[in-house]
């Protein structure tokens, strides 16, 4: 992964979606693998998702609404996936950090899966599509198995928390959504997102002594870390 500093490129505004279902080992997370062909994070394992449209604009529409209806229109599109806005539930915000060729900043819903519906992926952009726990996926990660970015690690991290989707409509509806707008810099082959709160956020400086709130990837293995 690379950032020019010096390059500042427009963030488009988008929408991801995290589903779940109660499975037989516990709470269960709908993941996609972007096609190799891609050329945006191909090989990558991500949530449904993608750039909000014109056609989820409309007269009486603001940015949110925009968002939430991409969010819906994606997931159909992505994985054949009906799910209605009342059953969505807006968790966290992520703009791509400055210096990246592509920006986006993205909405992330969570809703739980209530009706019975198979996953269909596009078979273009999509390759291919499981159910996992996230405890499943944060070990596979840990190991190599399964290559994840910053944003789509640490929800996994979070929903780790919930035991099944009666806990998820119990806590998402009334839990402030978290912004993140990360600052990157190296530290030796380590590749730090400072978030805010983070000691070295301001000054970009990962070495800053204090609080701690980032994520640090080396090579592709992750890290997180949250100590304000």
């Amino acid at each position: 992964m690379e950032f020019n500093s010096t390059t500042v490129t427009e963030a488009f505004p988008s929408a991801t979606v995290v589903l779940v279902r109660d499975g037989d080992a516990g709470l269960e997370v709908l993941m996609v693998c972007r096609s190799e062909q891609v050329k945006h994070m191909g090989g990558m394992w991500v949530f449904p998702g993608g750039r909000v449209d014109p056609e989820d604009h409309s007269d009486d529409t603001d940015d949110y609404g925009a968002a939430l209806n991409a969010a819906i229109r994606e997931t159909r599109e992505e994985a054949g996936l009906e799910i209605a806005a009342d059953h969505l539930y807006y968790t966290s915000h992520w703009t791509t950090p400055e210096g990246a060729k592509k920006r986006f900043a993205t909405w992330f819903f969570v809703g739980v899966l209530e009706q019975d519906q198979e996953v269909v992926v596009d078979g273009g952009e999509i390759s291919h599509h499981r159910w996992v726990t996230p405890a499943d996926a944060l070990a596979e990660q840990a190991s190599g198995e399964l290559r994840l970015m910053p944003p789509t690690y640490i929800t996994l991290l979070e929903l780790s928390n919930f035991s099944d989707c009666r806990e998820v409509h119990q806590v998402a509806p009334i839990s402030e959504p978290v912004m993140f707008a990360p600052r990157v810099t190296q530290l030796d082959e380590e590749l730090h997102f400072l978030y805010e709160g983070d000691a070295g956020f301001d000054s970009c400086d990962p070495a800053a002594e204090g609080s701690r709130h980032r994520c640090v990837m080396v090579g592709e293995t992750l890290k997180y870390l949250r100590h304000l």
